[in-house]
């Protein structure tokens, strides 16, 4: 390997360090192999939204249909809007981070919302 170390693929740190055979990121916690080519582990992990468009960080969504969330005291309503999403495809299913508009902070998922 060379003197300098390639920066986190996924929140573009340049303050990755070995471990054994992985390299991590102290800002993400990202782990991932040196040799494995990331760009296409990337390209397989595609989120879509309940319709099939394809999702990407910072799109606007709007829920799809009513929903209770355990703990809340309303219920997440269809038309509901949550902007600037964040993708999170390696959190199994709930793979959006977003603050839904009158509601708060959430994981959704894909399944449950549409494009805007």
């Amino acid at each position: 390997m060379s003197d300098t170390l390639p920066p986190c693929p996924r929140c573009a740190s340049g303050y990755t360090y070995e471990l054994d055979a992985l390299l991590v990121c102290p800002e993400c916690a990202h782990e991932w192999n040196a040799e494995q080519d990331e760009t296409q582990e990337s390209e397989s992990k595609v989120v879509k939204d309940a319709v099939g468009n394809v999702l990407q960080d910072g799109d606007t969504v709007s829920i799809t249909k009513t929903m209770k969330v355990k703990g809340a005291q309303s219920a997440l309503k269809a038309g509901m809007k949550a902007r600037n999403i964040r993708l999170m495809p390696e959190n199994g299913d709930h793979d959006i981070a977003a603050k839904v508009d009158g509601f708060g902070q959430l994981e959704l998922k894909s399944s449950i919302v549409k494009k805007v």
